[in-house]
């Protein structure tokens, strides 16, 4: 029997698409707001993204317990989803920043609180035959805010004469759509009969979670050591002399290609070795990192953003499907916590290493050690066989 993608997964799609072109018409002009006009270094900006993308992947742990002991994720995802609302207005008043970093931490922490709850709602609204397709559907539509966004920001600088606090304000419209949405229009799945409420948090009951998904947990890590923060494609497109109103340009083409084959890709991979689509997205994301570290000619980085953003949609979806695979229905929420825990510290240490390479050795040097930490990853992928194929390969 062929199975359609559930409307729940249409509609929390539709919700990250709108908070997303909300949070990419500020974080695609975050880093040159930083470095232009409050005089941030590479180093500088480093941080605040690291920090701020290793919270939301972080805080995600806490958040995915606390919706399987209660079983209700819903409304852990609205309060998400209302914290990355309310930040948006501190950004356009931030004057210093420590207040950028302030409102860059309430927002991650809001993504943080919802991704997980999220992710659980759409592994329990959807048979398991499709998983990799509904999570590919969820990220497409993510990812298609993910280049509306920037595109906007580009509009509403070259009318605006580069007013980085104008576009700010207006990006508070579609964070508010985002959680209305949320609020009035999903209903949340009853709790699977026969699943009891259990103490996510023991011992035993961790264990439950089993090598399988601590292989997907350990090559996630080593994903996430090698892209570091995108704020430096950002940067290195500012540096070939594009003009500041069309950097967020290179985010729309990365986050154009992401939006077109993450589902192609989720759907892919329900029929194909999840070990060899894993491979082929590191093929890429080297591919990648080498064309950026050639040259910062607008032409160069927007073919290496291209390739970056086919690396996002080969992987990102393949591996939450991984993690919905392999964690029992009861500690869904617990699996992406910990999951994107892990994640979020190799995050934090890759960027704050990307922003000390490039101040110290120049653009180059933070992508060629970018290239050199995929092949790496590339080589652990190949020892773990026979885990591999437990995970799904």
């Amino acid at each position: 029997m062929k199975h359609r993608i559930p409307t729940g997964v249409w509609i929390l799609g539709f919700v990250s698409m709108l908070m997303d072109i909300s949070s990419e018409m500020v974080h695609s002009l975050l880093p040159l707001f930083m470095v232009t006009s409050l005089g941030a270094s590479a180093a500088a900006v480093g941080l605040v993204e690291g920090l701020g993308e290793s919270t939301a992947l972080i805080v995600k742990v806490f958040s995915g317990t606390l919706s399987d002991y209660v079983g209700k994720r819903k409304w852990l995802a609205v309060l998400g989803y209302g914290m990355g609302a309310m930040s948006k207005p501190v950004f356009a008043m931030a004057s210093t920043m420590g207040v950028v970093l302030g409102a860059r931490l309430v927002d991650r922490v809001g993504k943080g609180i919802r991704g997980a709850p999220r992710d659980a709602m759409v592994a329990d609204i959807t048979p398991e035959e499709i998983r990799g397709a509904a999570f590919g559907l969820r990220q497409s539509l993510d990812t298609v805010g993910a280049f509306l966004g920037p595109l906007l920001a580009v509009v509403l600088m070259l009318v605006w004469v580069n007013d980085f606090r104008l576009v700010f304000w207006l990006a508070v419209i579609p964070a508010v759509l985002a959680v209305a949405l949320l609020v009035f229009g999903l209903r949340e799945p009853p709790r699977p009969a026969g699943v009891a409420r259990t103490n996510p948090i023991r011992r035993e009951t961790v264990r439950l979670l089993g090598k399988r998904f601590w292989w997907v947990v350990g090559i996630g890590a080593m994903f996430t050591l090698a892209r570091f923060s995108e704020a430096f494609l950002v940067l290195r497109a500012q540096g070939g002399g594009l003009p500041v109103a069309l950097v967020p340009l290179v985010m729309v083409a990365m986050n154009l290609v992401y939006a077109a084959s993450a589902y192609p890709f989720g759907k892919l991979s329900d029929a194909m070795s999840h070990k060899l689509l894993l491979a082929l997205g590191l093929l890429v994301l080297i591919a990648a990192d080498l064309v950026l570290a050639v040259s910062a000619h607008w032409t160069v980085v927007l073919a290496g953003v291209g390739l970056w953003g086919l690396h996002m949609g080969m992987t990102q979806g393949l591996l939450a499907a991984m993690v919905a695979d392999t964690a029992p229905a009861e500690l869904r929420g617990t699996a992406f916590g910990v999951f994107n825990l892990v994640s979020g510290v190799a995050m934090l240490a890759a960027s704050v290493c990307a922003g000390l390479l490039w101040d110290g050795f120049g653009p180059s040097s933070t992508f060629y050690a970018g290239a050199a930490i995929s092949a790496a990853t590339l080589v652990v992928l190949g020892w773990f066989r026979g885990d591999a194929q437990a995970a799904g390969a």
